[in-house]
């Protein structure tokens, strides 16, 4: 049988909170549970599906960093009393499909609604234009963005047919569009390839954080 396995758990407020996730977790997931001081995610035995550590903000950068092989999933002290709903960042023109996966079955998991979450900026040259991007024009490349996630989650929604997809298009840079679904979920699901966008968002956001490799 697989193990959820909690690192770094060493009796403080954080270590706790990380436990307590990971034992429910664990049951929704049907896997033993287990604690180890693991320095380093690449260590744990093969049998180990899920990683749960403990995640202060000062430690953001250092923890996306150890991620190796195996969803990481970082837990705030305390962490925010938000719903079961799941979010998940979604590049429409790069999906990362581990990440993805991971959600749509976290979702399933809980029964809950998954929120795919795509961030978009202006065109370069709207960027550069000294004059107000006219509404029209905004309107065409947000759809066009709408399209492009659609076809991102057309596999998944076919995979996962119980599972209620919100999508969300924001055009806000990817931190500060994942921070702000993060006040509405549960749990937020990143792919380990935006490593700088998950160091941002796990220093300031209050909900556990998955880091998914692949």
């Amino acid at each position: 049988m697989g193990r959820v396995v909690v690192a770094g758990d060493d009796g403080s407020a954080a270590g706790r909170a990380a436990v307590a996730w990971a034992e429910r977790e664990a049951r929704l997931r049907g896997l033993t549970l287990s604690s180890g001081d693991l320095a380093e995610p690449h260590r744990a035995g093969r049998d180990v599906e899920l990683l749960v550590r403990p995640s202060p903000a000062a430690d953001a950068r250092g923890a996306v960093a150890a991620v190796s092989g195996r969803p990481v999933v970082f837990v705030p002290d305390p962490p925010a009393r938000l719903p079961d709903r799941v979010a998940v960042g979604v590049d429409g023109r790069d999906p990362a499909d581990e990440a993805i996966g991971f959600a749509f079955e976290a979702a399933r998991l809980r029964g809950a609604a998954l929120r795919a979450v795509h961030a978009w900026t202006l065109p370069a040259e709207a960027a550069e234009t000294p004059f107000a991007v006219p509404e029209e024009d905004r309107a065409t490349w947000e759809d066009q963005e709408v399209q492009v996630l659609s076809d991102a989650l057309r596999p998944w929604r076919a995979r996962y047919p119980d599972v209620e997809v919100q999508q969300d298009v924001l055009s806000f840079p990817p931190p500060q569009a994942l921070t702000h679904a993060s006040t509405t979920a549960g749990l937020l699901v990143l792919g380990h390839r935006t490593g700088r966008t998950a160091s941002a968002v796990l220093a300031t956001t209050r909900c556990p954080v998955a880091v998914v490799a692949g």
